[in-house]
């Protein structure tokens, strides 16, 4: 952090820690007591979050950065990669090219791995050294030098993080690095040859000017399709109809008051509540931020059952929980419709969806989507309060399906939520599920 002093004045410098979210530094001292004594007075809660600025705004040295990056990562959860499938990926990618565009790869390469082992040579010079000046002459120059895994080696890419060795992934796929879209699907079917024996592939998540964007995501949690209608927000059956059946267009044709309809395209990052609240503040035509989040907020929580203090309570401690976290997070969606049938389940007969409506719904990144539901009596007992286990095992039955279906589904029950100790619990649920699925808190 010190090194900040050399990238401003003393009488820029409070700027400096008010843009990274640092504390106000002292009026007296050297830039660097200045910078120091700022630093130290930082929360530890607080910390990722300037790390975060810094790599963001003022990145140190290649070394530095991964050091800070790896110790960010090391919080969160990541599909993980084990050496001899990281090996096989490489061995399956000496007969392929590894790129398309130079400048793109090298950008790859240079936002990833350390490349000037010595870089004062280079400035002294004036021609690039060390590894880089390797990878010029073994892999642009001569492609035939170097192998895939020589490559790998090189980097340290078989040792790495899981996180940084997916990232490597993703980019080798990307538009950046392979601007064309038949050859980012050859090399993706490539790489997931080994990459599946491990349990995780790259899977198309979204588009970026055209071309198709690949993350890397675990086989066993990552629904195959995106999101194309969002139906929530509404506890009674919504009265629908297609406009458009092969753009897949609904429109609601009675009480479109009751329920939300979010038609936005979702992407990797997952639906967060930020890009909620921006829908919301567009479609209702809300000129104050401030307002479209108190009135969304108000909207989603109107729309949860009245009759369920334990599923309003679960509602309410997840935004009392994180609060100033709350937009940088997956948005807590209620009553959300997952099937829609416009016949009655007397009418459908045993060929009936059984789960029409969610609780809860989160959209995570990755396609992860997480599913969280409040039991009260009606989840396992008939309307005498008998244990019923024909409705019991109907609803064990939709959890199999949604599983099946690649969700992720977690379930607490009525009482659990009437606890003293129900808010800090559901805290807890969302910080060590968030943690799991790589999701960062702050």
């Amino acid at each position: 952090m010190t090194s900040l002093k050399d990238a401003v004045t003393h009488t820029m410098l409070p700027a400096l820690c008010e843009e990274l979210g640092l504390p106000a530094p002292a009026v007296e001292g050297s830039k660097r007591e200045r910078v120091t004594a700022s630093f130290n007075a930082l929360a530890n809660a607080d910390l990722p979050a300037v790390a975060r600025k810094l790599l963001l705004r003022h990145p140190p040295e290649a070394a530095t950065r991964n050091q800070i990056q790896d110790v960010l990562w090391n919080d969160r959860s990541f599909p993980p990669i084990p050496k001899r499938y990281r090996r096989e990926v490489a061995r399956r990618l000496n007969s392929e090219e590894l790129y398309g565009d130079a400048r793109g790869f090298d950008e790859l390469l240079e936002r990833l791995w350390i490349l000037d082992t010595d870089g004062w040579m280079a400035l002294f010079n004036g021609k690039p050294s060390g590894l880089r000046a390797e990878i010029e002459q073994h892999v642009h120059r001569n492609p035939e030098d170097w192998s895939a895994e020589v490559l790998f080696d090189r980097l340290g890419a078989y040792d790495s993080s899981d996180r940084r060795f997916a990232l490597f992934l993703e980019g080798l796929v990307s538009p950046d690095v392979r601007p064309d879209e038949a050859a980012q699907r050859h090399i993706v079917a490539c790489i997931n040859e080994p990459l599946r024996a491990c349990g995780v592939e790259l899977r198309e998540t979204g588009t970026e000017g055209g071309y198709p964007v690949f993350s890397l995501v675990p086989l066993h949690t990552a629904t195959k399709g995106r999101p194309k209608n969002l139906i929530f927000a509404s506890p009674d059956k919504p009265d629908l109809r297609f406009t458009d059946a092969l753009d897949n267009d609904v429109e609601i044709v009675t009480n479109a008051d009751k329920v939300l309809v979010y038609d936005r395209p979702i992407g990797n990052d997952g639906l967060r509540w930020c890009d909620l609240q921006q829908w919301w503040q567009e479609t209702e035509h809300v000129a104050d931020a401030d307002i479209a989040k108190r009135s969304l907020y108000a909207r989603l929580k109107s729309s949860l059952p009245q009759n369920s203090p334990p599923q309003m309570l679960l509602f309410e401690a997840f935004f009392e929980g994180f609060r100033s976290a709350v937009p940088g997070l997956p948005a807590l969606l209620p009553e959300v419709w997952l099937h829609w049938d416009p016949r009655t389940v007397k009418e459908r007969g045993p060929d009936a969806l059984l789960r029409f409506r969610m609780d809860f719904l989160l959209l995570l990144p990755q396609g992860v989507r997480v599913v969280v539901e409040v039991d009260g009596k009606h989840h396992y007992a008939d309307s005498a309060g008998t244990a019923d286990a024909h409705r019991y095992s109907q609803m064990v039955r939709g959890d199999r399906e949604l599983k099946l279906a690649g969700y992720e589904v977690f379930r607490f029950g009525a009482a659990e939520l009437q606890a003293p100790t129900a808010k800090a619990d559901v805290k807890a649920f969302f910080e060590a599920m968030f943690k799991r699925y790589g999701v960062p808190l702050y």
